[in-house]
This record gives structure tokens, C-alpha cells and sequence, in this order.
């Protein structure tokens, strides 16, 4: 008679990988539009004739928008979601709505970032500021789009998932205040009375909570991070 050996297969637990790599991201994003808000070359509410002679006057400036954006584009996403999973079994509702508004929010960010880049392209190429204006105006209707679900959804999807946080308990309730407040911050700074400063303490504060989440995250066992791999 032939017996066959049960034989078990060993899965590599990639937990505590995944919750470092969270930790990690967490902040680099609002840290990344946080320096980008501060160098950025002209005012939210410039009209199109004014960013452009901005831009040529400052490209430098310009590029460093780009780079920070560029960062900003690759971590802002997973960062939402990293702390929406943190949230999502003690504040599931709001965790939902928040990560609904912050998630399409966040991906429109790269619709704006390539007006940046359109100007910037278009100053190191040599175009005058006339030129420059025209192609600054000639904005296709989707980056408007994205302005309205950028603004919208980083705005009060921040503030929802600052409630989240401090509703879960999952942090200290200083950190689930600079987390709410940093958006409002930012929103006076940029559009009601423009201050690259006050943008930069703003966007900071989102920074430093989400560092807060981060170190949250590290505290948990793996178990109460995510559910182990199937062999």
C-alpha cells in the first residue's frame, strides 16, 4: 500500500514589509505638496498673463513644483488608503466617504501638475509670455474637472478622515487635529488670502499627522494589520 505524505508549503509573510512601507509613505506626500505649495512660483489666484511671466521669471521655481508633484502624484494615494485602513473598523463610514472624496482627489492632482509642466516646457523652450499665456488659457475642459474633484476631495476628505482618526481612537487626538485642520489651513492660505508660509504650515500639519498614523501602524501586531497569505 502507498501512503502520500501531507506536505505543507510555506508562505512568506510580507505584513510587517507592507506595514513599514505604509509607514513610510504616509507622510511623503502632504510633506511633498507641502514644499511645493511654499515654491511655487505664483499665487493660486493669478490670472493665466501673470503665472506665465511668473513662470518665466522663476523656472527654477517651476521645476522643483514638478518634481514635488511628481512625488506627490505616486504617494498621496496610497497614503489615503493606508490610513483608511488603520480607521475603517472603528470609523467605517466615515473611513468610506473620506477615502471616496480623498482617492479621486488625489489622482486629479496629476491633471494639475501638467498645467505646471505645460508652462514650465513652455518657458524653457523660449515662448514669450504672450505665448505662454495663450497656452495657459487654452485649458481643455477635464483639467477644470479635476480642479473641482482635487479641490472638493482633498479638502473635506481630509477633514472626514481627520474625524476618522480621531473618532477611532487610533491615534493621539493631537495628531487627528492637525490632520483636520490642515486642509482649512491650506484653503485660506491658497485661495482667501494667499501666503506660500501659512500653505506650508498647512500641508505640514497634514505631514505630521499622517507620521502619526505611520507610527500607529508600526505598533500593530501583524494579525490586526491585514489577514495572512493563503498557503
Amino acid at each position: 500500500m502507498t501512503t502520500t505524505a501531507n506536505r505543507t508549503t510555506t508562505v512568506a509573510d510580507t505584513r510587517g514589509i507592507s506595514r513599514w512601507a505604509a509607514a513610510i509613505v504616509l507622510p511623503i506626500g502632504p510633506a511633498a505638496v507641502a514644499v511645493l505649495r511654499f515654491v511655487l512660483p505664483y499665487d493660486t489666484v493669478d490670472d493665466a498673463k501673470t503665472m506665465a511671466a511668473k513662470v518665466i521669471a522663476e523656472p527654477g521655481r517651476a521645476s522643483v513644483v514638478l518634481w514635488m508633484g511628481f512625488i506627490a502624484v505616486l504617494t498621496l494615494v496610497p497614503a489615503a488608503y493606508a490610513a483608511g485602513k488603520l480607521t475603517r473598523r472603528r470609523a467605517p463610514k466615515l473611513t468610506l466617504v473620506a477615502l471616496a472624496l480623498l482617492i479621486p482627489g488625489y489622482l486629479s492632482l496629476g491633471w494639475l501638475v501638467g498645467e505646471d509642466q505645460l508652462l514650465w516646457s513652455g518657458a524653457h523652450a523660449g515662448l514669450d509670455a504672450g505665448g505662454l499665456t495663450r497656452i495657459a488659457e487654452a485649458v481643455h475642459p477635464t483639467g477644470n474637472i479635476a480642479g473641482v474633484f482635487f479641490v472638493l476631495g482633498h479638502v473635506v476628505g481630509t477633514i472626514l478622515l481627520g474625524v476618522a482618526l480621531w473618532r477611532s481612537q487610533v491615534v493621539a487626538r493631537w495628531a487627528a487635529i492637525a490632520v483636520i485642520v490642515s486642509q482649512p489651513i491650506h484653503f485660506v492660505a491658497a485661495v482667501i488670502v494667499p501666503n506660500h508660509t501659512l500653505d506650508l504650515v498647512g500641508w505640514g500639519l497634514q505631514a505630521v499627522g499622517f507620521a502619526a498614523v505611520g507610527w500607529a501602524i508600526l505598533q500593530l501586531r501583524n494579525d490586526d494589520w491585514d489577514l495572512p497569505a493563503l498557503p
